[in-house]
């Protein structure tokens, strides 16, 4: 006689759960802090803290035509940017373009992020609309990297980067990041340059356009400066000029 073993129950559907697990984000921030290239880590702190921030973002992205008009479509911009055909075909001078720079730069790709995303196997109801939308925010950040300035240098432009994400997106779990990279900056240099880039990055993000709810397919056919202007997306002079400061430190690594 075999015994049966249930299956794991589900979560609660993505970005409904609005307790967050305080002590979880703070292990994952820790780990993320001493080893930046743990992505994993990053996923498990925006399950931690962001609670219903995807619950709350997706219904805003309903209340426009357009955003029901992408919602309708479901897109899985996973598949789609995995495409090399597809990457391969966008004129010089767009955020296509701009975005396969930054692939073959980085040796990054839209589906190994996905696969670090699922690397803990947490089970949750993944045809449900939050869960897509969630998909959606994690597969358009390396387009924030090309759209705000800010490189996948680690740990500053990430940092610069999930400020801005905090401010567009009011998930805690980029606060909480931010916050904790700044401080370790300040630790390991003595100076606050670091945090004024990150401070750069959040203002920014409140400054822009919302870009969640944008069309990324039509986006991406964009001249690059065209699209920076009309999303309000500012330079990122804070974030250059620590990039300079830590490399004279040494410090670029922290």
């Amino acid at each position: 006689m075999s015994a049966t073993i249930a299956a794991p129950a589900p979560l609660p559907v993505p970005g409904t759960n609005t307790r967050r697990d305080w002590k979880g984000a703070y292990v994952a921030l820790r780990r993320l802090l001493s080893d930046g290239n743990d992505t994993v880590q990053v996923f498990r702190i925006m399950r931690a803290l962001n609670a219903d921030t995807g619950a709350r973002n997706y219904k805003k992205l309903m209340k426009t035509a357009e955003g029901r008009r992408i919602a309708a479509r479901g897109t899985e911009l996973t598949r789609l940017f995995a495409d090399r055909a597809y990457i391969d075909g966008f004129k010089p001078g767009t955020v296509g373009a701009a975005y396969r720079d930054f692939l073959r730069r980085t040796g990054y790709s839209a589906q190994g992020l996905a696969d670090v995303s699922m690397s803990d196997e947490v089970p949750h109801d993944a045809t449900h609309p939050y869960a897509w939308f969630g998909r959606r925010e994690r597969d358009i950040h390396d387009i924030w990297h090309v759209l705000t300035g800010y490189q996948a240098d680690e740990p500053l432009g990430e940092a610069a980067l999930v400020a801005f994400s905090y401010a567009q997106t009011k998930g805690l779990g980029w606060a909480a990041i931010g916050l904790g990279a700044s401080l370790k900056a300040k630790k390991v240099t003595g100076r606050w340059t670091f945090a004024k880039a990150v401070i750069e990055g959040y203002r920014h993000g409140k400054r822009a356009a919302w870009l969640s709810g944008e069309d990324y397919e039509r986006l991406m056919d964009e001249p690059i400066d065209a699209a920076r202007k009309r999303l309000r997306i500012a330079d990122p002079v804070k974030y250059r000029a620590a990039q300079a400061e830590l490399a004279a430190m040494g410090k670029t690594g922290l």
